[in-house]
């Protein structure tokens, strides 16, 4: 498939802000860090005004992604079938719960756990929602599995827990980047296990077509020759990214080593020594990471068209 930017950074923005809140309300429901009442007010109202944040870039990215921006609220109309549209609904109740959430903090309010957890299933439910998006596409085998949904949850909760640990030490926390920093790399560690484990899937998968079952011809010997028309067309364009296999290997390689091993050597070294500036790069480096991962993604699933496009793909 053709990565789309627009996409990548959506589900990666609006991932990290997703598992930066979860990490805010497991703080909030655990008193984690044993802060005092105003500390722990503050701290929940910065993260989660930076959680509002992303998922507000995220939202903005998507638009790019649009035809026609001004009919994107009908989007949401087909919610009972499409989980495209549920996303389209849960995105918004996710930003409204984060903003009722970090309002509550703002206004002193005590006892902010309801508020949270309605928000809390709203996340949970938008991971669901852009997850299955992808794996609900059955014929792209790439896509179909339980690992997708388990990729985007695992993935989300990390960076945004890496993010986490920077906000701490940069706001003083320092009680809460230990347990920040230990909860982030065993969430990275899991990541990278899920995510080979697709990759070894993936690699091992067979195609369900043949050249002869898409086109209706049983001949043992297809070959395209010409492709007809004027050459391009949207199916050519849409349906593969045109990229060589060694730079696909090239990105794979890339991403493994940026999202996951790492991030965690620089978030070590920035609990260890104390350093902010480590830790940044820790959050920088596995941002990146993911967006390398989800480009390959995007362009590892094999659409069968491209068993007809023979001379594109």
């Amino acid at each position: 498939m053709q990565p789309a930017f627009s996409v990548i950074f959506l589900t990666t923005l609006i991932g990290a802000a997703q598992g930066l809140f979860l990490t805010l309300y497991g703080t909030d429901l655990m008193n984690l860090g044993g802060l005092s009442q105003a500390d722990n007010q503050r701290f929940l109202l910065s993260g989660s005004v930076v959680a509002l944040m992303l998922s507000a870039l995220g939202l903005v990215a998507s638009f790019f992604h649009l035809g026609r921006p001004e009919r994107a609220w009908r989007s949401a109309a087909m919610w009972r079938t499409s989980w495209l549209s549920r996303e389209v609904i849960a995105l918004p109740l996710f930003m409204l719960g984060v903003f009722l959430y970090a309002a509550a903090h703002s206004l002193g309010w005590n006892n902010t756990r309801l508020i949270g957890a309605a928000t809390a299933l709203a996340c949970i439910a938008l991971f669901v929602c852009t997850a299955m998006i992808y794996a609900s596409v059955r014929f792209l085998q790439e896509w179909a599995s339980p690992l997708t949904l388990i990729n985007y949850l695992l993935m989300g909760c990390a960076s945004g827990m890496m993010l986490a640990t920077l906000l701490a030490a940069l706001s003083g926390q320092s009680s809460l980047t230990q347990p920040y920093a230990l909860g982030a790399a065993a969430l990275t560690l899991l990541a990278w296990t899920t995510r080979g484990a697709s990759l070894v899937r993936n690699a091992r998968l067979k195609p369900k077509s043949t050249l002869q079952s898409a086109i209706g011809i049983k001949h043992p010997r297809i070959v395209q020759k010409a492709q007809g028309f004027m050459g391009g067309s949207f199916n050519t364009r849409e349906f593969f990214h045109g990229r060589s296999p060694e730079l696909l290997l090239t990105i794979k390689w890339g991403f493994l080593l940026l999202a996951f091993p790492l991030p965690l050597m620089f978030m070590a070294l920035g609990v260890i020594a104390a350093s902010n500036e480590m830790l940044v790069i820790a959050f920088a480096t596995q941002y990146f990471g993911l967006l390398a991962e989800r480009w390959f993604f995007f362009a590892q699933a094999n659409h069968p068209q491209n068993l007809y496009y023979q001379n594109i793909s």
